[in-house]
C-alpha cells in the first residue's frame, strides 16, 4: 500500500505538468514549461527553443543559487568529519558530523540526497527532450552544446552522490506519466534498484566523455560547463578508481587548456572593500566557479563567518566548519603563513563553543556575499597529477609539481627525505593537499583515497584537545554516509550502507 501513496503524489505532480501542454511556453521556468514527464517520444514536451532553454538555464541557476548540498554541506561533511574542522554549532543535525555519530535520521543528509537526485532529474529532462524540440530556428550545434553541458552537470552531481553514498539509485530517463493502468510498470522507474558505486562511476565517465566533443571550450567565463570541467572531473574520478594513467592523461588535458596556478594565492579569495567586489574572477587557475555580484549576493557566506560586505548581518549565532587546532598547528608547523591567513581569520564573537569568544577562528575562503565559489581549480589538479606520478614511480616530477605549489606561497622545496621514496612522496602530497585545499571539502576524500582515514581520525582526540569526543571509532565503512531513512522508507530496493 505504501508505494501507491507515493505514486499518487507523484501522479498529481505529473498531471499538473501535463496541463501545461495547452499553454504557450514561458521564458522563465515554471510547471507550465517543464514538460509532462513522459518518456513517450511521440509527444512533444517543449514547443520551441525558448521552452527548453528555461530548463537548460535552470541547471546553472541550481549551481549558483541552491548551494546547500553541493557546496555548504559538501564542505561540512568533507571537513568536519576530519581533522581539519569542528562542526561549529551545537545543532543536533551538525554535532554528529564531528563526533562520528551520523545515522539515517540526519535531516541534512536527507536534504542532500533529495537535492542531488532532483538535479540529476533536471538534467535528464534536457538530455531526453532537446533533440525533439520542433523549432527549425534551433540550431543543431546549439542543441548539441546544451545537451553536452547537461551531461557534464549530470555527471558532476552523480559523481558527488555516488562519492558520498556508494550504492545509489540511478535513473537516466524521465518517468512516464502515471495512470491507473501503468502503476506497476512505472514504480521501478521512480524508485529503481540501486547500482554499485563503480557502476555509477562508469555512468559518470560515459556522461563526461560523451559530452566533451560538443561542450564549449573554456573561455574567460569560468561559470560555464566547459570541456575543461569535464577533463577535471574525469581526473578526479579516475583518482578515486586508482587508474593513474588516466589521471595523468586528464590532468594534462586541463593544463593544455590554459589552466595554471594564479601567481598570488591571496587573489583567489580576496575581497576588495573599496570596489565592493571580489579581487579576482575568472582567474587562470579557476576551472569552474559561481559568481556573485552586487544585488545578487552569495547567501552562504554567513554560514561560515562574518560577511565582510555586511559585517553585522547574521553574526549572532555560531558558525559551521570552525577551523580545528590540528589544522592551525599543521599550518604553523610548515611555516605556511600565506595559506593559513587566507584560509583562517580571527574575529570577536558572542559564543565560545571551541575557542574564547574574543579571538575566534573562522573559515575565510568565502568571506563576502560577493565572493566566488570555486568548485574546481588548477592546484587540485596539479596535486592529483603529482599523486598519480608518485604511484607510477616518477618521484622527481611529482616533487617538481608539489614544489611549484609551495613556491607560490613562499615555502621552500621539499627536503630530499620527503621525496626519496613512494611512501614519503605520497605523505608529502597528502600534507600539501591538506594545506592547499583546506576547508574546500577535499580532506575526507583525500584521507580515504590515501588509506589514512582510520589512522588519522581514530587518534584525533589525543591530538586535538578542542574536538568533541568521538562517539565511536571510525571503521572502513564510514568512508560513506548513511542512506537517509526517508529514502529507505520510499524505496524498498535500497539497503542501508554497512556500519550504520
Amino acid at each position: 500500500m505504501k508505494k501507491y501513496i507515493y505514486i499518487f503524489s507523484i501522479a498529481a505532480l505529473g498531471l499538473m505538468a501535463a496541463c501545461s501542454l495547452d499553454r504557450e511556453p514561458l521564458s522563465d521556468q515554471s510547471e507550465l514549461n517543464l514538460g509532462t514527464g513522459s518518456s513517450d517520444t511521440s509527444r512533444i514536451k517543449f514547443k520551441d527553443r525558448a521552452a527548453i532553454y528555461a530548463v537548460y538555464n535552470d541547471l546553472y541557476n541550481v549551481m549558483r543559487d541552491r548551494q546547500e548540498h553541493w557546496f555548504v554541506d559538501y564542505l561540512l561533511f568533507g571537513e568536519s568529519r576530519t581533522d581539519n574542522a569542528y562542526a561549529g554549532t551545537t545543532g543536533a543535525e551538525v554535532v554528529p558530523i564531528e563526533t562520528n555519530a551520523l545515522d539515517a535520521s540526519n535531516p541534512d543528509i536527507a536534504r542532500d540526497w533529495d537535492r542531488y537526485l532532483e538535479d540529476i532529474a533536471k538534467a535528464n529532462v534536457v538530455i531526453s527532450n532537446i533533440d525533439l524540440v520542433p523549432d527549425p530556428a534551433f540550431a543543431e550545434s546549439e542543441r548539441r552544446q546544451w545537451k553536452a553541458e547537461a551531461k557534464i552537470f549530470r555527471g558532476m552531481m552523480l559523481f558527488d552522490l555516488a562519492h558520498w553514498f556508494g550504492n545509489i539509485p540511478l535513473n537516466l530517463n524521465e518517468a512516464p506519466d502515471i495512470t491507473s493502468a501503468n502503476i506497476e510498470q512505472v514504480y521501478p522507474i521512480y524508485f529503481p534498484k540501486p547500482v554499485t558505486q563503480d557502476s555509477a562511476y562508469k555512468q559518470v565517465i560515459a556522461d563526461l566523455t560523451e559530452a566533451i566533443p560538443d561542450a564549449p571550450a573554456i573561455s574567460g567565463d569560468k561559470t560555464r560547463l566547459s570541456k575543461t570541467v569535464a577533463y577535471a572531473l574525469l581526473a578526479k574520478l579516475y583518482a578515486e578508481l586508482r587508474e593513474w594513467d588516466k589521471v595523468v592523461e586528464y590532468c594534462d588535458k586541463v593544463f593544455a587548456d590554459g589552466i595554471s596556478l594564479e601567481p598570488n594565492f591571496a587573489d583567489l579569495w580576496g575581497y576588495d572593500a573599496d570596489k565592493d567586489d571580489a579581487v579576482l574572477r575568472n582567474s587562470v587557475e579557476s576551472i569552474l566557479e559561481m559568481q556573485y555580484i552586487t544585488g545578487s549576493g552569495n547567501w552562504c557566506t554567513w554560514m561560515f563567518g562574518r560577511d565582510m560586505a555586511d559585517p553585522d548581518y547574521n553574526f549572532t549565532w555560531a558558525k559551521w566548519i570552525t577551523p580545528s587546532r590540528d589544522l592551525i598547528a599543521a599550518f604553523d608547523k610548515e611555516g605556511d603563513v600565506i595559506r593559513r591567513d587566507q584560509t583562517i581569520v580571527y574575529d570577536a564573537c558572542s559564543w565560545s563553543n571551541y575557542y574564547p569568544a574574543g579571538r575566534y577562528p573562522f573559515m575565510y575562503k568565502c568571506r563576502s556575499k560577493y565572493s566566488c565559489i570555486i568548485k574546481l581549480r588548477g592546484a587540485d589538479i596539479q596535486l592529483l597529477k603529482a599523486e598519480a606520478l608518485a604511484h607510477q614511480g616518477d618521484l622527481a616530477t611529482a616533487a617538481t609539481l608539489v614544489n611549484g605549489i609551495r613556491a607560490r606561497v613562499s615555502l621552500p622545496a621539499l627536503e630530499s627525505s620527503k621525496t626519496s621514496s613512494e611512501e614519503a612522496m605520497l605523505n608529502s602530497i597528502l600534507n600539501e593537499r591538506r594545506l592547499e585545499l583546506a576547508l574546500e571539502g577535499q580532506r575526507l576524500f583525500d584521507l580515504v583515497r590515501f588509506g589514512k582515514l582510520l589512522e588519522v581520525m581514530n587518534g584525533i582526540n589525543s591530538r586535538d584537545e578542542g574536538r568533541l569526543p568521538q562517539s565511536r571509532p571510525f571503521v572502513e565503512e564510514h568512508r560513506l554516509m548513511p542512506i537517509p531513512q526517508t529514502a529507505l522508507d520510499k524505496n524498498a530496493n535500497l539497503v542501508q550502507n554497512p556500519g550504520y
